[in-house]
């Protein structure tokens, strides 16, 4: 038996750059029901350089790692354009799967790797920590629940500070999956779309600024759902300020709620009354972010172990028709159906 009771669930990961660093790598290395086997990277030097910081045995490239008959699972860590043929690979190879966002560049690859994992018959967990954050947990619930009303408005920052440019990499070119709207858009659009329900788009209208790149490093969207809900997002990697700015807000007929930090207001007597629940703090003070990774792969682990389902995330594909709903409407200057 795999994972909790029974031996240690072998893991390989696949991709080493920053994410895997500072997220995956170290958190897999500390559990003790992970056998943290093998890191691949096309760049072998760096990722043995990482393999020997975190005491992983084994360095491959990752067609070679897919290859290989003794791992239980996968987690998917490399630039955007990897992500459909290595993600087949390994649901082909029966193996469970962790990818990172966005699932494919486009809804087309997104479907193609749903079809791999329901001909495959294994499980495939997607790289969205925000979904793991007790915050937004919280305030999907009193969404779902009915205790705003009935929401027409969602609205999302994500915002991330300049940093000075190095050689230029797969972000630096959109056919490779570069650019801000990909980058952060899939994850904020995801929360707004995820916290209340996931509606149904009806039209979508999207502005984005290149500046001095071929890729956008700034991007406005608006759209509508079927059902008449708004929602505005505003991702940027130009922002100039102290730190990042991450933030996203609900307005229903009834009340409305906002993070982080998480606060939900709901009308009473024509008045507004603070119904924020307390919220756990995680644990040795790290990070929200970090946090909601390791609840991510916690679940990803006990998945692995068979103790957790896993629904196919077919909610991907209308995201992603969305996203390139958006480039299409910034291409043409105007509105565009999803």
């Amino acid at each position: 038996m795999v994972g909790e009771g029974g031996r240690p669930a072998r893991v390989a990961v696949v991709g080493t750059g920053a994410i895997s660093q500072i997220v995956h790598v170290p958190i897999l290395a500390e559990r003790q029901d992970v056998e943290l086997a093998i890191l691949a990277d096309a760049d072998e030097a760096k990722a043995r350089t990482v393999a020997k910081r975190f005491g992983v045995p084994e360095v491959l490239d990752p067609p070679s790692a897919l290859r290989r008959d003794d791992l239980d699972a996968v987690v998917l860590c490399t630039p955007a354009y990897a992500h459909e043929e290595l993600a087949m690979e390994a649901l082909r190879a029966g193996l469970t799967l962790f990818v990172e966002r966005p699932i494919a560049l486009d809804a087309e690859g997104a479907e193609r790797i749903l079809d791999a994992a329901r001909e495959s018959g294994s499980a495939l967990v997607m790289g969205l920590p925000h979904r793991f954050r007790p915050e937004v947990a919280a305030l999907r619930s009193f969404v779902a629940g009915g205790e705003l009303g009935d929401p027409y408005a969602v609205r999302s920052s994500w915002l991330t500070r300049k940093v000075p440019a190095g050689r230029p990499s797969w972000r630096h070119d959109a056919r490779r999956g570069g650019g801000a709207m990909r980058d952060l858009g899939v994850s904020a659009l995801d929360l707004c779309l995820w916290v209340v329900g996931y509606p149904e788009i009806k039209r979508v209208s999207a502005v984005m600024h290149r500046f001095d790149l071929e890729v956008e490093e700034a991007a406005t969207l608006m759209m509508e759902s079927a059902e008449g809900i708004v929602f505005t997002l505003e991702v940027s990697s130009r922002y100039y300020a102290g730190k990042d700015r991450y933030f996203a807000r609900v307005m229903g007929t009834e009340g409305s709620g906002s993070l982080p930090p998480l606060e939900i207001y709901r009308q009473l007597g024509g008045r507004p009354l603070d119904v924020t629940p307390r919220q756990p703090r995680p644990r040795g003070g790290e990070n929200l972010y970090m946090n909601a990774y390791r609840r991510l792969l916690d679940h990803f682990l006990r998945v692995v172990a068979g103790n957790a389902e896993a629904p196919l995330p077919v909610q991907q594909v209308s995201l992603m028709r969305v996203i390139e709903a958006a480039y299409a409407s910034d291409r043409e200057d105007r509105e565009v159906e999803p």
